[in-house]
């Protein structure tokens, strides 16, 4: 199949422009496309129209400069806008114009299908054998969730919108042409491509087959599109529906934009989480997203499916993202409570509960808590001296203390601190880098990665963390959109 060019995208401009959704537009855009497939092009919208000329014609109200590999990764979903934007693969002199534009068209469909689907997989078999959930969500804490459904074996229908799919899809890094994101919170899933706007009936006949409905849109939006909860359990009244939002549905927040780290500014756990000079952390991951999400949502839509089978009646489960991370700050809250103030010992306030430094450069966390740990790590260093130091309170005994240990661990590498530690029993875990995750022994000792083969490459992926006797949790690879349009 010949690629498409710039040229041709442009000259589909006009089957592809919504004009139920430029009423009231009245914008020009400049198209300045560099090789390769350099060309010019000029876009109006006015009256519910769209003309496309080669050349820059008027005044523009927002000139768009790339290259040609770009804007037809752009216009094809293949390439995210975002980092497009902010790698500086595309130029905008007025981005608000331009995100007005993007509504207006839909994406490129590239007419030869060159992937076949699977038909009919071989799902995992696990305590969720037999329960068809039909999945509306996207990004990372609905696609988790379900996916880990997936893998106790429930039968996962990934709804995407033709005109907007997942989002995930065009985030790179790419693994020959796929989202690694995408692959990563997919598997095991079946993928249904519809127009929201005119297959609505196609979704009511699927959801009539539905144990449970996961959606992650802002409150009101599935209602507004006739899939609201109170619609559908007059047609299903078995049906699960779970809604994971970021402030939960009927709040002063609850219409509120975020994202995982607004969830944990709110929570109040980024105000815990704070550097040596006072500042609030970023962590490097997704917590809120998976911990105050897909997990909730998991223990949530099990339950209910719990007691389904004893009234018959399924039930709405309202997940907030903000609310479910707050269990996460038990302890420190309870001291709170109890003392008037924020006690951190184990934030980093305790010399025998810490990170250190060793001789290699990598850290090890040192959690020699009780005192017998604590006097066994005494004992492997021949410090019995400091024995009784844990027990003194004062900032200048825990600052010394401290440092002496800092001292100790600059003696050896990490590794071989760890392997003290393990013979002693002394709670000392080497602090495992990203890279070393794949090859960790105990890792792939305990089932932690599944390896799904995608396009002839393998791929490992987060695995559902628990183990079920029985259970067989072999997913295959992540669908590709609309792969399985005729299969239901």
């Amino acid at each position: 199949m010949e690629p498409v060019t710039p040229a041709q995208l442009f000259q589909s401009v006009t089957t592809r422009f919504r004009a139920e959704k430029a009423d009231g537009v009245t914008l020009t855009f400049h198209f300045d496309i560099s090789a390769p497939g350099a060309c010019k092009y000029t876009i109006a919208i006015a009256i519910g129209e769209c003309t496309v000329a080669e050349g820059l014609h008027g005044t523009a109200d927002c000139l768009i400069e790339t290259d040609g590999d770009t804007y037809v990764g752009l216009e094809t979903g293949v390439i995210n806008p975002q980092d497009a934007l902010m790698q500086g693969k595309v130029k905008v002199s007025n981005l608000m114009n331009m995100l007005a534009f993007a509504k207006l068209f839909k994406k490129y469909e590239i007419n030869t299908v060159t992937q076949q689907g699977r038909g009919k997989r071989q799902l995992p078999v696990g305590p969720l054998t037999g329960v068809r959930i039909v999945d509306f969500t996207r990004l990372l804490p609905g696609p988790l969730a379900t996916m880990f459904m997936a893998e106790m074996g429930a039968e996962v229908l990934k709804i995407e919108d033709i005109n907007s799919p997942d989002y995930i899809r065009t985030f790179p890094p790419f693994i020959n042409g796929v989202s690694a994101y995408y692959l990563a919170l997919n598997a095991g899933k079946y993928s249904i491509s519809v127009d929201l706007r005119t297959e609505k009936q196609r979704l009511i006949d699927l959801i009539k087959t539905a144990d449970v409905l996961v959606e992650q849109y802002r409150p009101g939006v599935m209602a507004n599109m006739g899939l609201g909860y109170e619609k559908l359990k007059e047609i299903n009244p078995r049906l699960i529906y779970i809604s994971i939002t970021g402030y939960g549905q009927s709040n002063s927040n609850a219409q509120l934009a975020g994202h995982d780290l607004n969830y944990l500014a709110a929570s109040g756990l980024l105000g815990l989480n704070k550097d040596a000079n006072g500042k609030p952390v970023m962590p490097g991951f997704q917590l809120a997203d998976v911990g105050g999400g897909s997990y909730i949502a998991l223990a949530a839509c099990t339950a209910a499916l719990y007691e389904r089978e004893k009234t018959g009646i399924g039930k709405f489960i309202d997940v907030s993202m903000a609310n479910a991370v707050v269990p996460l700050l038990a302890l420190p809250f309870a001291s709170q409570q109890a003392q008037g103030q924020t006690i951190t010992e184990l934030g980093g306030a305790l010399a025998n509960y810490n990170i250190y430094c060793c001789a290699d450069g990598k850290y090890v966390a040192l959690g020699a808590l009780e005192p017998k740990f604590w006097a066994g790590f005494c004992a492997i260093i021949n410090k019995p001296e400091w024995i009784n130091l844990i027990a003194k309170q004062d900032a200048a005994t825990v600052n010394a203390l401290k440092n002496d240990l800092e001292a100790v661990f600059s003696q050896k590498p990490a590794a071989e601190w760890e392997a003290l530690g393990n013979k002693a029993d002394v709670c000392i875990t080497v602090i495992r880098d990203l890279e070393d995750l794949a090859t960790d022994s105990f890792l792939n000792e305990t089932g932690a990665f599944n390896t799904i083969v995608a396009d002839g490459h393998k791929v490992k992926t987060m695995a559902f963390p628990v183990n079920f006797s029985g259970a067989n949790n072999n997913l295959p690879a992540a669908p590709f959109l609309g792969e399985d349009n005729n299969l239901f």
